[in-house]
């Protein structure tokens, strides 16, 4: 147990969360979490609908995206890396439309996405 609670604290500190969007959508909403590594800040952001097919079978789960963000501050590549495909489409096409912070170079990160039916 020590080294899994090491691993988490390891795993707490260098992917701190940033709570980013809270969309309330009848009785299901969509939560976006972004990870430190990219540290850039969001000026624009949409969020992603919550599919159809999912409603009606009141699926939830996670998506995660690999991302990367040009200098800039558009999105220049969404890519699923981890979670259930049927929130993909909607997920990367919402954080393709994300706008951040422009910086000196293009930025690469994870954004992990939540979709949860209540």
């Amino acid at each position: 147990m020590p080294a899994y609670n090491r691993l988490t604290r390891i795993l707490r500190d260098r992917l701190q969360t940033l709570h980013l969007v809270v969309l309330l959508l009848g009785l299901t909403f969509v939560q976006a979490l972004l990870a430190q590594e990219l540290a850039r800040k969001v000026i624009a952001k949409t969020a992603p609908s919550y599919p159809e097919m999912a409603k009606k079978m009141h699926l939830s789960g996670k998506v995660r995206l690999e991302v990367v963000v040009a200098a800039g501050g558009a999105v220049t590549s969404a890519k699923l890396i981890g979670g259930s495909p049927v929130f993909e489409k909607s997920a990367v096409e919402a954080v393709k439309q994300w706008r951040f912070q422009p910086a000196d170079k293009d930025t690469r990160g994870i954004i992990v996405l939540e979709f949860t039916s209540q």
